[in-house]
């Protein structure tokens, strides 16, 4: 045998060698990555966001990538809207009863279960920035309290996920308060409800799928509902010609920042590593930028939609914001009053906005209230 031979054999050797042991790692990972997956604990998560809609993509999407963050230990499952639980009552049960392991519900859902939610969501004349919804929570106590107050029911409440402002579109111009005196407007029920009675406005109650219907034959003359994205994909463009934004910078003045959630099943949580908590935590508050910032950019591209098919913009001014709120001081005590835990957060809510830095409200402003 010549040299080249024995260099060749010695080079095909060293190959053969080295393949083998990257196939053997490969397997060992492959193994590993199974027995990890076999390990995991699964966390079925049911979110009120629609199959096929962007929430629902962008929820699923963020659900599929816990696992691997997590190093294996806890895997999410997402469901839409529906899947297991059939609708709102039952899903809160769903999770408190171990059929699933959490929910991303909308926070205001739970007003009759959990009084103290209507102010863990935005309210009329209420804070109307995400960022002073993040201050609240994360760096003036209200995570911590809110979460007490969920322990209660066997549950976790894991942070705040930021959707959107809700909007009204209208058959007739309006760009005032004053405007909207005598109409038959959809919007939600509770406090948001409340305070338009009193301003004038007769109010309905119905669900997203029948608002179309009910402004093309004429059966209401506007309605709420969430943000631009969504609502042209609905064909609001299609049977309405207005649409109602608060001052410049605001949205919307009764429902400014409306605020999904990450809860989940007390018992799950507690089963849970400590190293796993943390990194669910952290996910949360990172996909609560993602999902915000997604909806902005949809916002954004669907107003100009708007536009194209012949819809006007009008906005509420300053003085419409504050007749407003002067309205809705009274219903803000009204809810704070349910119970006490309502009565905590609205007190550390009330003190956030009397401050300088936020100034919505003065001692004079509450006079009488109690």
């Amino acid at each position: 045998m010549n040299q080249k031979s024995t260099l060749f054999g010695d080079a095909r050797r060293t190959l053969l060698k080295s393949v083998a042991v990257v196939g053997l790692a490969t397997i060992a990972s492959v193994s590993l990555s199974t027995a990890a997956m076999a390990k995991a604990q699964v966390w079925k998560i049911q979110s009120t966001w629609d199959a096929g809609t962007v929430g629902y993509t962008l929820f699923e999407e963020w659900a599929n990538s816990i696992e691997e963050k997590t190093g294996g230990e806890i895997a999410f499952k997402a469901f839409p809207a529906k899947a297991v639980a059939a609708d709102n009552n039952a899903l809160f049960d769903a999770v408190r009863n171990g059929v699933l392991q959490g929910m991303n519900p909308f926070t205001l859902y739970w007003s009759g279960k959990i009084p103290a939610s209507v102010f863990l969501s935005s309210y009329p004349g209420g804070p109307d920035q995400p960022h002073q919804w993040d201050t609240m929570f994360y760096s003036l106590g209200m995570l911590e309290k809110t979460r007490e107050i969920y322990k209660k029911f066997g549950l976790m409440y894991v942070g705040p996920i930021h959707h959107d402002a809700n909007i009204i579109h209208s058959k007739k111009p309006v760009s005032s308060l004053a405007d909207m005196k005598g109409m038959k407007v959809r919007l939600p029920g509770g406090m948001v409800a409340e305070v338009f009675q009193k301003l004038g406005v007769s109010t309905v109650a119905m669900p997203g799928s029948d608002i179309f219907p009910a402004l093309e034959k004429g059966t209401i003359d506007a309605a709420d509902y969430v943000g631009p994205a969504v609502n042209y994909d609905l064909g609001f463009s299609q049977v309405t010609k207005y649409i109602l934004f608060g001052p410049p910078g605001v949205m919307s003045v009764y429902q400014p920042v409306d605020l999904m959630d990450l809860t989940v099943s007390l018992r799950a949580w507690n089963k849970a590593s400590e190293k796993a908590r943390k990194i669910i935590e952290s996910e949360v508050r990172n996909y609560s930028q993602h999902h915000f910032l997604t909806i902005q950019k949809r916002n954004f591209e669907a107003l100009a939609k708007f536009k194209e098919d012949g819809s006007t913009v009008t906005r509420l001014g300053q003085a419409d914001v504050d007749a407003f709120r002067k309205a809705a001081i009274p219903i803000w005590y009204k809810w704070a009053n349910k119970n006490a835990d309502a009565r905590a957060i609205f007190d550390l809510q009330i003190n956030y906005m009397k401050n300088d830095l936020v100034g919505y409200v003065s001692d004079k402003d509450l006079e009488g209230m109690e």
